[in-house]
């Protein structure tokens, strides 16, 4: 062991230290692209057409609560509520019988006073790219604001101006890291997939479709 150590271990300090530097590099790289585009309160945001509330389930798979669901629920209501915002968009994974998070998001959001009218499904949300993109080509949208957690809206702002489009965030209440260590890794390894799609892979979404139109009708919240 100590043989080995000698011979490869400055050579394993080295890859670590630039896969430390790539994980950081890219997520200080995201967070300066979407400086300026993330906001704390509704008030703050810029109008927009719609929003695009990014996926997220009320329940974890091993049957516990999701800390990131309500806030982010909360959040988009706040925003139509403010009128910043005509429609919601609620994109996410229902890629598993028994797994939908629009239909969920879009349950809780009606039982917050958000017509149903003004909230419109994608299905196909599988990744935060397919959000992003999907918004644009399927839902015709290139100016919109992201709801989400604050890590999790810079990566999408970053993502749509890679595909020609205007976007803001909306800030939903974030989760300590003590509670979410498991997400604050993967938001890491995130920032750098997301980067590898845009500037080496090309990625496209896994569906697109047929054109679906959103509601933009200035409509009124219920109370």
């Amino acid at each position: 062991m100590k043989t080995f150590l000698k011979r490869w271990g400055p050579h394993l300090a080295v890859v670590v230290a630039l896969g430390l530097a790539l994980v950081f590099g890219c997520e200080a790289w995201i967070s300066h692209t979407s400086a300026g585009r993330c906001f704390d309160h509704a008030e703050e945001v810029p109008d927009a057409p719609v929003a695009v509330v990014l996926g997220t389930s009320p329940r974890m798979l091993d049957g516990r609560a999701n800390l990131f669901f309500l806030p982010r629920m909360e959040a988009a209501t706040a925003l139509f509520k403010s009128g910043k915002v005509k429609a919601l968009i609620v994109s996410g994974d229902n890629g598993t019988r028994g797994y939908d998070e629009p239909t969920e998001m879009k349950r809780v959001l009606v039982q917050m006073g958000v017509p149903e009218s003004q909230i419109v499904c994608d299905y196909a949300g599988f990744r935060t790219l397919d959000s992003v993109v999907r918004a644009k080509k399927v839902f015709g949208q290139s100016r919109v604001i992201f709801v989400s957690q604050r890590f999790h809206n810079a990566r999408a702002i970053y993502l749509a101006k890679a595909f020609g489009m205007e976007a803001w965030g909306l800030n939903a209440a974030d989760v300590p890291v003590t509670l979410s260590v498991k997400t604050f890794l993967r938001e890491k390894l995130a920032c750098v997939k997301a980067m590898l799609d845009i500037n080496v892979l090309g990625t496209q979404p896994r569906f697109l479709g047929e054109k679906v139109a959103v509601p933009v009708a200035p409509l009124k919240a219920t109370p």
